[in-house]
């Protein structure tokens, strides 16, 4: 609902053109939106240059190309330090009004995303870098470094594939940046994307300031989404009370209660993401229900000893069981990710491209059955 007043707290920042933060406010505030944005919109204006919605929104074209250059200036600066940027399919759900799905779309990010990412990413830090300064009882996102065992396997794999990690056993943010760098585009992308990933450790909420690896940064929290993640209430209501009243009257308490407060928080973090992906995977379901002989093109996302993950290019993901690759005897090769024909030699490796027919889909078992095509 534009053009209403709003509370809020305010992160007024000033940003050089390197993208660094040289002055900064943080403050209770009264906001009045101009107008109701979405990113369908926003995109029309920057990417698609829309003559229509240009003309909708004329008052406001000069601010977005304004945030479009800020946006790309914090996100230079961030790949610079040697953050990582994974390129991970997220997929849209299209219902009708009996929620039934209708469509699944692979969403792009946009520079439209990008804008509101990079925005949020910069407040979050000069928050945490703020109150970690302060010395109050806070809630950090951390994120550590991934265990050695996980980060040499990963160089074996890339080794395999004649690349390497930079400076290892140590290792550093941006000299994994670098690798998916150099696969970007190239065939072995889906395969060094998804172990690397699955390297990583797990993201989670703590009462010390850790870093985040990912980010490759020292201070991070999260702010920016009070009315939708309850880590970043907590610590509004410590910021209002810091900046309001200039310290805390029950800092003892809060300092008792963090540790406690972040493992819930983590715990339940993990039982709505997946419960979200449960609910998208039963829209998945019902939607391939009437697709059984249908064939589509997808990516092998998954390589195990019972078989082969299958991800279709809108994201849907079945099994190709090993009774379903009748050419062969298939042998499981774990720390190359492959199944090998052990009369053919004939490979399956994780991120190779595969035609599959669909053969069974199951809502009860929560399972889409695919063969080769």
């Amino acid at each position: 609902n534009p053009r209403q007043d709003r509370l809020t707290l305010s992160v007024v920042m000033e940003i050089d053109g390197r993208g660094e933060v040289v002055d900064y406010e943080i403050f209770p505030s009264v906001i009045r939106t101009v107008e109701r944005m979405t990113y369908t919109a926003v995109r029309r204006i920057l990417v698609e240059d829309d003559p229509e919605a240009k003309a909708r929104y004329a008052h406001l074209v000069d601010t977005f190309r304004e945030m479009e250059t800020l946006c790309l200036t914090l996100r230079r600066r961030r790949l610079a330090r040697g953050a990582i940027d994974f390129s991970i399919p997220e997929a849209k759900v299209v219902v009708d009004d009996e929620g039934r799905p209708v469509d699944i779309r692979r969403v792009e990010r946009s520079i439209a995303e990008q804008i509101i990412e990079e925005f949020m990413l910069i407040t979050n830090e000069t928050v945490a870098t703020h109150f970690h300064h302060l010395g109050v009882p806070f809630i950090y996102r951390v994120h550590e470094t991934p265990d050695e065992e996980k980060i040499a396997a990963l160089q074996d794999l890339l080794r395999t594939l004649g690349y390497g990690i930079k400076g290892f056993p140590r290792v550093h943010p941006g000299a994994l940046q670098e690798v998916l760098d150099q696969v970007a585009g190239k065939s072995e992308e889906r395969l060094v994307n998804t172990v690397m990933l699955r390297s990583m450790k797990q993201a989670r909420y703590a009462p010390t300031m850790l870093g985040h690896f990912g980010l490759a940064s020292p201070n991070y929290t999260h702010f920016t989404s009070p009315i939708r993640r309850y880590p970043d209430l907590f610590i509004h209501r410590i910021i209002r009370e810091v900046v309001t009243t200039g310290g805390l009257r029950s800092a003892a308490a809060l300092q008792e209660m963090l540790p406690a407060v972040a493992r819930q928080a983590s715990e339940r973090e993990r039982v709505a993401m997946e419960a979200e992906r449960e609910a998208v995977d039963a829209k998945k379901l019902a939607f391939m229900q009437n697709k059984v002989g249908e064939v589509y093109p997808g990516i092998i996302s998954g390589v195990t000893a019972f078989g082969l993950f299958v991800e279709l290019e809108n994201t849907v993901e079945g099994l190709i069981t090993l009774t379903n690759l009748t050419d062969d005897y298939y042998l499981y090769e774990d720390k190359a990710y492959r199944l090998v024909g052990y009369r053919t030699g004939k490979v399956y490796r994780l991120g190779d491209p595969v035609t599959v027919r669909v053969i069974r889909v199951s809502p009860e078992d929560r399972q889409i059955e695919f063969a080769p095509a």
